[in-house]
């Protein structure tokens, strides 16, 4: 398996992460990527990253602190970009759920994630909060011949979103979210993705997925329960999920196969 988004370097996650790398490995997790929100974690993403071979990295800042982040903040992400360590552009976005950056300065932070993804062909890794629609704009406004190069990160959208991403080209990831009892309408949608097109991740330490919800914070270990869940909605013997997500994660990122 291949846990395409997991918050390692997040403070939650400090006291376990030497043993969550080696829980990961026992539950077959061979790749997984250390996901930024900031300058500073972007940095620690990266190092990360080249301390343990099977954890790569994005960088980029987060739609909710990007009215924290300066012209430094931005120099630093596109100087880290450029590692071949580095496999994504983002956490980035956009978010009406909270309101602590403006939506129209979300915007603009997006616009930057995607023309550098552009530039370096690395795929976004894009973060949706109720706002489905704005999302789809940015997007279709910045895609060059069709197509845009990205994951939504834990969708939990629309199929008519979801359509239109796929025809931009993009991955659909889901996170532990599907796993809960009451979205039996995420599940339906999952079912519908092309299996070409399918992703699995953690988004650790959140959204820890049954039958673990609520009790610790989540692990790349527990992306299998996510597997597990998306394998039995599809019809498809776990096996077989597991190889095909872990081969379009290779795919996005640019990886060989583990």
């Amino acid at each position: 398996m291949f846990d395409t988004h997991a918050h390692l370097t997040d403070p939650q996650l400090a006291a376990i992460r030497e043993d969550l790398l080696g829980r990961a490995a026992e539950a077959g997790v061979r790749g997984m990527v250390a996901v930024a929100t900031d300058a500073a974690s972007s940095l620690a993403c990266l190092q990360m990253a080249e301390q343990h071979e099977q954890v790569f990295a994005s960088v980029g800042i987060h739609p909710n602190d990007c009215h924290l982040a300066t012209k430094d903040d931005w120099d630093a992400v596109r100087h880290l970009a450029g590692h071949p360590k580095v496999v994504g552009i983002g956490e980035t976005g956009l978010d009406r759920y909270w309101d602590t950056s403006p939506i129209e300065l979300q915007n603009q932070w997006l616009d930057r994630h995607i023309s550098l993804s552009f530039e370096l062909n690395k795929p976004l890794i894009i973060h949706m909060r109720d706002c489905e629609e704005d999302i789809l704009q940015s997007l279709q406004q910045n895609q060059r011949a069709g197509q845009i190069l990205g994951i939504m990160h834990s969708f939990t959208g629309k199929w008519e979103t979801a359509k239109t991403c796929l025809d931009l080209g993009m991955y659909i990831s889901f996170a532990g979210m599907v796993t809960f009892k009451n979205a039996a309408n995420l599940r339906e949608i999952a079912a519908r993705i092309p299996s070409d097109r399918l992703l699995i991740e953690t988004d650790s330490p959140y959204l820890t997925p049954h039958p673990h919800r609520g009790k610790r914070p989540n692990e790349p270990a527990m992306v299998k329960f996510t597997a597990e869940c998306l394998a039995e909605c599809r019809g498809e013997p776990v096996a077989e999920l597991q190889r095909q997500t872990t081969e379009n994660a290779c795919q996005v990122f640019r990886l060989p196969l583990p």
